[in-house]
């Protein structure tokens, strides 16, 4: 098996840093339709995969309950999400989304990708090829940091 390849603690840096510049680029759409970050991806995971329990957007998320708890308590007056009784669990809810909810799921996405490929039209091919080979690899380690938070 050949060596892995290792990071210097600069080329980590330099990761980290491009991460929370893409973040923070990206993070600008939830913004617009005023919510937070945690409350656009909270409210995509809910459109997406709903009616969902709130334990799995929890695991899914990454986050504690209690936070959970809140953010949905936000969607939920916003009219964005709606509970619904779990059909088999008369103390359980379900988590889904209303039509403003995937509309303004729908318009965070169209905005971000609007975004990045103003953003890619103006980068040389040889580099956007590039982007789109690493996309496995950002994925696995994003997968790698929550094994590690699994871990703990």
């Amino acid at each position: 098996m050949p060596d892995p390849v290792t990071f210097d603690p600069e080329s980590v840096a330099r990761l980290r840093r491009a991460i929370v510049r893409l973040a923070r680029v990206l993070n600008a759409a939830a913004i617009s339709e005023d919510l937070t970050p945690s409350q656009a991806s909270v409210l995509a995971i809910i459109g997406f995969r709903g009616p969902i329990g709130p334990t799995e957007v929890a695991r899914f998320e990454g986050i504690n309950p209690t936070m959970l708890s809140r953010i949905v308590t936000k969607l939920d007056a916003a009219g964005l999400i709606r509970r619904t009784p779990h059909p088999t669990d008369q103390r359980a809810a379900l988590l889904e989304a209303t039509d403003v909810g995937r509309a303004t799921t729908a318009r965070i996405r169209e905005k971000r990708s609007a975004t990045v490929t103003a953003i890619l039209a103006e980068m040389p091919e040889q580099m956007t090829t590039a982007l789109l080979a690493a996309l496995p690899a950002m994925e696995d380690l994003a997968d790698g940091f929550d094994r590690a938070a699994g871990a703990d």
